[in-house]
């Protein structure tokens, strides 16, 4: 072990050895470490007087380098602060009193036109040394704001590094500007490779919507869309008397369908499968949660709970090919067929739980369900302020277009191949996004 080390006295600006070492256990030796100082200089703010008939949009910085965002639009009337600072393009800008967890941001062009209070503080950028996305990059590094954090002070709530602080002690890896640009490209290549592959899947989204409208004969609906004037519903289908306008609008859609309509209660079975702690016998179960379920990829996070430890919504087994639908705000969807990997593990009474049989097919109404008008169904029928849930009795008289069981099967298929390509587009897209900053913390990290 190196016991000693030595640093030439014109790089010891201060005497803090630690933060030496600190900078010398991080970064890499492949640039040059230098101050903030060598590319941040004071500026000279514009303070503006608040107006009582002006707007303004007021700038806040947010944690984790994900930058600078209009906090607020509001009228100078409703201002105390009579005096704000003018911000300008490719500042550095940050709030001097809370500087914790990366919260500093660049000025872009189109947010020059805002403002930042008197706790905020800028630093302007020499361009000619530093690329401002390349410092943006540094603060989205979750190595770099832990390294930073190294050097806050204050109290829990106001944590802070002081303008000459970061200016005159903190260093940070500042490559020739040439490399600066060439890392901030390969960075953006892998996002807008990731925004690509996420815009593909939300397309995909929008074509299994119009693949079930256009198979079913549904006319297709989108949000907001209502209908003006007079309208007819079916007396067999209205089964409440309080249908608003957009409880019309569904169905009188789903009246467009070419099948006939058939409520889940009247071809599906909502089994009984309590789970009771007394009489289970195993030290420990696998417990899937309402937050275990992504709409796109099924359950995806199940805890291993010690017996004794058992919430109190653990109350239910599930069996392979069941159908679990989340009943709390259902809009979420978080809806899942149980696989092999998930046979007989206990989930939460947030559950309605529904099994298969042979004349109609759980995939083809798990994706009905979550399709526009399943969605609608599930929300009108909801109920509660805080927690809107829908009931088990209201999950039941959901109206389901029921085509012969071979088209089901069709129709269930078709939409998982093309899930399957969404699931594997926002695989994609996240690994891209983490590729894009590990790729940048390689180059300026210690391996």
């Amino acid at each position: 072990m190196k016991m000693i080390h030595k640093i030439p006295f014109s790089e010891l600006n201060i005497w803090d050895v630690k933060s030496f070492f600190h900078q010398a256990d991080v970064f890499s030796d492949k640039h040059p470490i230098v101050l903030f100082g060598e590319f941040l200089s004071k500026p000279q703010i514009e303070k503006i007087k608040i107006e009582d008939s002006g707007e303004y949009k007021i700038l806040g910085a947010r944690s984790y380098g994900k930058g600078v965002f209009v906090n607020r639009i509001v009228k100078g009337s409703t201002l105390k602060m009579r005096t704000y600072q003018q911000a300008k393009e490719n500042h550095l800008f940050w709030c001097k009193v809370d500087t914790k967890n990366g919260a500093f941001g660049i000025i872009t062009e189109d947010l020059a036109d805002g403002v930042g209070s008197s706790n905020m503080t800028f630093a302007k950028i020499e361009t000619d040394k530093a690329n401002p996305e390349y410092v943006q990059l540094l603060f989205g590094s979750n190595k770099v704001n832990q390294y930073m954090d190294g050097y806050v002070s204050g109290t829990t709530n106001r944590k802070y590094i002081k303008p000459d602080q970061l200016r005159d002690e903190i260093k940070i890896p500042l490559p020739l500007l040439k490399e600066q640009n060439r890392i901030v490209a390969n960075y953006n290549e892998r996002i807008k490779l990731a925004s690509s592959q996420e815009k593909q899947s939300n397309q995909l989204e929008k074509d299994i919507e119009q693949y079930i409208s256009k198979i079913l004969g549904l006319e297709p609906l989108q949000e907001k869309e209502y209908k003006k004037g007079l309208q007819f519903i079916s007396l067999k289908n209205l089964d409440r008397w309080d249908v608003l306008a957009k409880d019309l609008r569904i169905l009188n859609g789903l009246n467009t369908s070419k099948y006939d309509l058939k409520k889940i209660g009247n071809v599906f079975n909502f089994p009984s499968k309590s789970w009771k702690k007394k009489q289970y016998k195993e030290s420990s179960f696998r417990y899937i949660e309402l937050g275990a379920i992504d709409e796109n990829f099924g359950v995806t996070k199940v805890k291993e709970i010690e017996l004794k430890n058992a919430p109190s919504r653990a109350t239910q087994q599930v069996s392979k090919g069941d159908l679990i639908i989340g009943t709390t705000r259902p809009y979420l969807k978080r809806f899942a067929i149980i696989e092999e990997k998930n046979d007989q593990d206990i989930c939460s009474s947030g559950f309605s739980v529904i099994e298969p049989n042979e004349k109609y097919d759980l995939n083809y109404l798990k994706e009905f369900l979550m399709s526009y008008y399943g969605i609608e169904q599930l929300k009108n029928r909801m109920t509660g302020g805080t927690y809107p849930a829908i009931t088990n009795t209201e999950l039941k008289e959901i109206l389901i277009p029921f085509p012969n069981p071979s088209i089901q099967k069709e129709i269930g298929k078709q939409i998982r191949d093309l899930k399957q390509e969404i699931r594997d587009l926002k695989t994609a897209s996240e690994q891209n996004r983490n590729l894009a900053i590990k790729e940048f913390e390689q180059e300026i990290f210690k391996d």
